[in-house]
């Protein structure tokens, strides 16, 4: 899987991230702090990392900035992305099955080496819901990203 990956900060937690995904075996671009002469600010290299899933460049991404916050919020600005900030493997897990997340938020403050790689177990294991109330929710939230691109 084509996963792009942008921090705010060259953090260990964020090295170890991308090495983390690199060792399940997933083709990893990087974004902001992670690629020298990128744009480090968390707005712009999480935009830039939900991009590349809205234009299909990448499967899915995983932007992370000191709380995931804003990583999240810029990300979810780009219209077919849905980011979620996940700060243990039941919401990581949850984000998946009923949401259909295609981009992961990480907070470098506080997630930990094992608590992220739980997070990406639970993250790559889950499958999404075809439980219709579930695909209801997605496909709405899709809707909602159409009208915003027509306004």
């Amino acid at each position: 899987m084509k996963i792009s990956v942008s921090s705010d900060m060259d953090e260990p937690v964020a090295r170890l991230l991308v090495e983390e995904l690199r060792r399940r075996g997933h083709e990893v671009r990087e974004h902001g702090a992670l690629r020298e002469g990128a744009d480090p600010r968390w707005a712009a290299c999480s935009e830039a990392a939900a991009r590349d899933v809205a234009d299909g460049v990448a499967d899915q991404a995983v932007v992370c900035c000191w709380t995931g916050t804003g990583a999240s919020i810029a990300a979810n600005k780009v219209p077919g992305v849905r980011a979620a900030l996940c700060t243990d493997a039941y919401t990581a897990d949850g984000a998946r099955r009923w949401n259909d997340a295609n981009v992961l938020a990480l907070g470098l403050r506080l997630t930990s080496a094992p608590v992220l790689k739980e997070i990406l177990d639970a993250w790559f294991a889950a499958e999404v819901s075809d439980d219709r109330e579930d695909r209801s929710n997605v496909a709405r939230v899709g809707r909602l990203d159409a009208a915003r691109k027509d306004s």
